[in-house]
């Protein structure tokens, strides 16, 4: 079984992985689970704190200072925290950049995904949880209405603080990106407004050993495990140059 949060099982490389924004362990640990069962790697899937950014940080932290090397990666924001930590490590603890969704680059003023955590946040502390819930189920696709209402309901009312950090995030420049001195991963769909796949091919343009795989929206809300296969299989690509 995958881990959750702390490791049982010592192996010398972890795949620790952040979920989305509104979404938990969970729905990570279902994505990338299979993926870290192929890598024969520990999966450490974070749950998110009240300090959301802050927390997922130390999560990353505390899974390299327990193993020898980790892959990071995530989805949404937390393909984007897992980049930034990327970038920041000097000691050769990375092996790698597992990226899903991607929502933006840089500042987040006129990012759609931060604009649509700052709407559901204001609407939870107006309208109050279950309303709120019952309110984006019926714009919903089945499946997403069914994983956001599951996630929500778990994480509240930590969620609304939750929502309001992430539409603050600076995510990694194109610019920092060029910097990468690890292989990037990535996975995006060209039909999903809300990570726009132009997001996913600039990192995957700047960085200098990446590989981008593109599958539809419909595909991966209904099989999370599609984001973190689709990961391993650009991963494998490029470790094989």
């Amino acid at each position: 079984m995958p881990v959750v949060d702390s490791p049982q099982t010592r192996t010398a490389t972890a795949l620790v992985v952040i979920p989305g924004t509104g979404s938990d362990a969970d729905h990570v640990t279902r994505a990338f689970g299979h993926a870290a069962t192929t890598l024969g790697v520990d999966l450490v899937a974070l749950e998110p704190t009240s300090e959301l950014i802050d927390g997922h940080r130390r999560g990353i932290e505390r899974a390299a200072a327990e193993h020898d090397r980790v892959l990071v990666g995530g989805v949404s924001i937390g393909a984007a925290i897992a980049l930034e930590w990327a970038l920041a490590d000097t000691g050769g603890r990375c092996a790698g950049v597992f990226a899903a969704l991607p929502a933006w680059s840089g500042d987040a003023d006129s990012a759609l995904a931060a604009a649509g955590a700052r709407a559901t946040a204001d609407a939870m502390e107006r309208d109050g949880l279950e309303t709120t819930v019952a309110e984006m189920a019926a714009s919903s696709p089945d499946w997403l209405a069914e994983e956001l209402s599951r996630s929500w309901r778990r994480l509240y009312p930590e969620v609304i603080c939750q929502l309001r950090d992430a539409a603050r995030y600076c995510a990694p420049t194109p610019a920092q990106i060029a910097d990468l001195a690890v292989p990037l991963a990535l996975v995006a769909a060209p039909d999903d407004p809300i990570h726009p796949i132009a997001v996913a091919r600039v990192w995957h343009e700047v960085a200098p050993r990446s590989a981008l795989v593109e599958v539809s929206l419909e595909r991966w809300g209904r099989d999370p495990g599609l984001l973190g296969e689709s990961c391993l299989d650009a991963y494998t690509r490029l470790s094989r140059r």
